[in-house]
C-alpha cells in the first residue's frame, strides 16, 4: 500500500475521532446543565410520594402532597440563596475551599433543621394576618399555597440575578399579598409588618458598623504592630474568646428556642463562661500553631482559617435550625387548617416535613449555591480570614444584640451589610488612617500617595474597594422584596381561588 494513501487514511482517521471527541465534550456540556435540574425534580417528585406516605385522608391528600412540592421548592430556593451567606465570606477568604464550603453548610443545615426545628411557630403565618378572625381554613390553605409559590420564585429569580435576599421577607411578602387578596388591607396586621420593614435598615447597617469595628480592631492591635506574631499570641485568645461567648449566646437564645426555652439572661451567661473557657483554652493552641511563622500578614491569615470554618458551621447549624420554618411554616398551617386547627401557638411538626425543609435546603445549596457564594465572598469586595472573620462574628453579635433589644432582623441582610461594612471600611482606612501611611512608609520608604489630599478623583474611583453595581443590585432587591413577593403571590392567589374555591 502506497506511503501517501495510508498518510490519507490516517489523516481522515484523526479527523473522524476529532469529531467524535468535540461530539462526546458537547454532549457532556449539554447533560452536566441538565443534571442540577433534573436532580431538583426528582427531589419535588420524592417530596411529593413522601408527603403521600404520610397523609391518611385521601380528600386532603392532593393537596397536601403539592404543598410538600412547593414547600420543597422553596427549601431549595433558600439552600440556593440563603445559605450562602453562612460560607461565602470564608470561601472568598480562601479559608477553605467551594467543596468543603458546600459539604459543611450542607450537613449542618440538615443537622439544625432535623436536631432544633421540632418545634415551628406560626407567628410568621399567623402573627402577619389574622387568620382566625377574617379568614377560614379552606382560604388560609389557599392563602399559604400562594406565598408558598410566590415566594419561591421571587427567590428564584433574585438568585439568578445574583442578589442575595431575605426568605423571611420573602415568604412575610407573600402572605400579606394573598391575605389582601383573599380579605382586604384589614386582613394583615400592619404593626408587625411596620416592624419588620424597620430590619431592612437597621440590619445591613449595624452588621456593617460592628463588622468595620471588629476590623479596626484586628488592624489597630494585630496587623499593623510591628511584632505581628506577639500581638496575635496577645490578641487573638481574646477574639476567640468572644467569639465563642457570642455564638454560645446567639445558639442558646436563637437557635435552640425550638429545643428549650433559654432566657436571653440565661444565655449570656452561658456565653460568657463558654467565653472565658475557650480564652484559656485557645492561649497554647494559637502559640502552638504560631511557632515559626514568619512575621507577616500570610502568617496571620493561617490563624484566623480554624475559627472561621468553625464559624461557618455554626451559622450553617442556627441558620438550618431557624430558616427551615420559612418553607415548612405555610405547609405545617396547610396540614393543620386541612384537619380544622388554626392556632397562633407553637405545635410540633412531623419529622417528615423537617426532612423536606432539611434536605431541600442542603440539595438547593449543593445545585445552585456556588453562584451567589461566589458573589458574596469574591465579587462585593475582596476578604481575606481575618476581614471573614469579622463578617462571621459580625453576624452573631448584630442578632444576638437585635433580639436583646426585641428588633426584628435579617440575617441576610446582616452577613450581606457586614461584608459590604469591611469593604466600605477598607476603602476609607486606606485613604485616612495614620498608622497606615507609617506603616507603609517604614516598608516601603515613601509615603501612600492615597492618603495625600491631591488625590485625584479618578485615582479614587480606581480604587474602591467595594463593587457599587453589586451594592446597587442588592439595595434594590432588599427594598421591592416584600412587594415583589406581595404581587405575585396575589396574582396566584386569584387563580388559585378561581380554581378551586
Amino acid at each position: 500500500m502506497p506511503k501517501s494513501r495510508t498518510r490519507l487514511e490516517k489523516q481522515t482517521l484523526d479527523k473522524d475521532l476529532d469529531k467524535f471527541s468535540l461530539a462526546e465534550e458537547a454532549s457532556q456540556q449539554v447533560m452536566r446543565g441538565l443534571a442540577a435540574p433534573g436532580l431538583a425534580l426528582l427531589f419535588l417528585l420524592l417530596s411529593m410520594a413522601f408527603a403521600a406516605s404520610f397523609v391518611t385522608n385521601s380528600a386532603t391528600a392532593p393537596i397536601i402532597i403539592a404543598a410538600a412540592a412547593i414547600a420543597g421548592y422553596m427549601a431549595m430556593n433558600i439552600g440556593a440563596n440563603d445559605v450562602t451567606n453562612n460560607v461565602g465570606a470564608a470561601v472568598g477568604a480562601k479559608a477553605m475551599s467551594m467543596v468543603t464550603a458546600l459539604t459543611i453548610a450542607a450537613v449542618f443545615e440538615i443537622a439544625g433543621a432535623m436536631l432544633a426545628g421540632r418545634q415551628v411557630t406560626l407567628t410568621v403565618e399567623a402573627g402577619i394576618i389574622y387568620g382566625e378572625d377574617i379568614l377560614g381554613a379552606q382560604t388560609i390553605v389557599w392563602v399559604m399555597m400562594a406565598a408558598l409559590a410566590s415566594s419561591a420564585v421571587w427567590i428564584n429569580i433574585a438568585t439568578y440575578s445574583g442578589a442575595p435576599v431575605s426568605t423571611t421577607h420573602s415568604i412575610i411578602g407573600g402572605i400579606v399579598g394573598a391575605g389582601i387578596a383573599a380579605a382586604g388591607v384589614s386582613s394583615v396586621q400592619w404593626w408587625e409588618l411596620a416592624g419588620i420593614t424597620a430590619s431592612w435598615s437597621i440590619s445591613p447597617v449595624l452588621g456593617g458598623v460592628i463588622a468595620a469595628a471588629f476590623l479596626a480592631l484586628l488592624k489597630e492591635f494585630i496587623i499593623y504592630r510591628e511584632d505581628k506574631i506577639a500581638s496575635a499570641r496577645r490578641w487573638m485568645p481574646v477574639l476567640l474568646g468572644v467569639t465563642a461567648g457570642c455564638f454560645t449566646a446567639y445558639l442558646a437564645v436563637i437557635a435552640l428556642v425550638q429545643v428549650a426555652s433559654i432566657s436571653l439572661v440565661t444565655g449570656l451567661g452561658l456565653g460568657l463562661i463558654v467565653g472565658i473557657v475557650v480564652y484559656f483554652l485557645s492561649k497554647p493552641w494559637i502559640r502552638r500553631q504560631s511557632e515559626g511563622l514568619d512575621n507577616r500578614n500570610q502568617s496571620l491569615r493561617k490563624l484566623f482559617r480554624a475559627p472561621l470554618i468553625l464559624a461557618a458551621a455554626l451559622l450553617s447549624f442556627a441558620h438550618g435550625a431557624n430558616d427551615v420554618s420559612n418553607a415548612i411554616g405555610p405547609l405545617s398551617a396547610i396540614v393543620s387548617a386541612l384537619d380544622g386547627v388554626i392556632t397562633t401557638e407553637r405545635s410540633p411538626t412531623p419529622l417528615w416535613e423537617l426532612a423536606i425543609g432539611a434536605i431541600g435546603i442542603s440539595l438547593g445549596l449543593l445545585l445552585y449555591g456556588p453562584r451567589l457564594i461566589r458573589v458574596v465572598g469574591q465579587e462585593i469586595t475582596r476578604l481575606n480570614p481575618m476581614r471573614a472573620f469579622c463578617v462571621a462574628l459580625a453576624t452573631a453579635v448584630t442578632v444576638l444584640l437585635a433580639s436583646a433589644l426585641g428588633l426584628p432582623i435579617s440575617s441576610t441582610h446582616t452577613a450581606v451589610g457586614a461584608v459590604f461594612g469591611v469593604g466600605f471600611f477598607r476603602e476609607w482606612y486606606t485613604r485616612h488612617s495614620q498608622r497606615r501611611l507609617e506603616y507603609v512608609r517604614q516598608k516601603t520608604g515613601q509615603a501612600d500617595f492615597m492618603g495625600s489630599t491631591e488625590t485625584n478623583f479618578a485615582e479614587v474611583r480606581r480604587r474602591r474597594l467595594v463593587r457599587r453595581s453589586h451594592f446597587l443590585t442588592i439595595v434594590a432587591a432588599w427594598v421591592i422584596t416584600v412587594p415583589a413577593s406581595a404581587l405575585l403571590s396575589a396574582v396566584v392567589y386569584f387563580i388559585l381561588s378561581s380554581l378551586f374555591i
